[in-house]
C-alpha cells in the first residue's frame, strides 16, 4: 500500500515539473527572440557607420549587408558578423607566402 501512495506522489511531482519546464522553454524562447530583435536593430546601426569605422571593427559594408540579407526576421545577424570579423582578423595581417 505504501508503494501505491509513493507512486501517486511521484506522478504529481512529475506533472508539476513538466509545467515548470514548459514555462522555462517559453521564457527562454521569448528571451532568444528579444535578443535577435535587439541585435537586428544594432546591425542596422552598424550599417550606418562609415567605411573607416567598419574597417576598425574588422567588417566591410558588404559583410553587414550580407548578414541582414541572409538572416530571417527573427534570426540573429550578429552571429554572421562575428564570424566575418573573426575570419578577417585571422587573415588581415598575415604575411604573403614566399615564392
Amino acid at each position: 500500500m505504501s508503494t501505491t501512495e509513493c507512486g501517486i506522489e511521484l506522478d504529481l511531482a512529475h506533472e508539476r515539473r513538466g509545467a515548470e519546464s514548459r514555462l522555462a522553454v517559453v521564457l527562454k524562447r521569448t528571451q532568444s527572440l528579444w535578443r535577435a530583435f535587439r541585435n537586428r536593430v544594432a546591425t542596422n546601426r552598424i550599417y550606418e557607420l562609415d567605411d573607416n569605422q567598419l574597417d576598425d571593427i574588422g567588417l566591410s559594408r558588404h559583410d553587414v549587408a550580407e548578414a541582414l540579407r541572409d538572416t530571417r526576421l527573427l534570426d540573429d545577424p550578429l552571429l554572421l558578423l562575428t564570424h566575418s570579423a573573426r575570419q578577417r582578423a585571422r587573415t588581415r595581417f598575415q604575411r604573403p607566402p614566399r615564392r
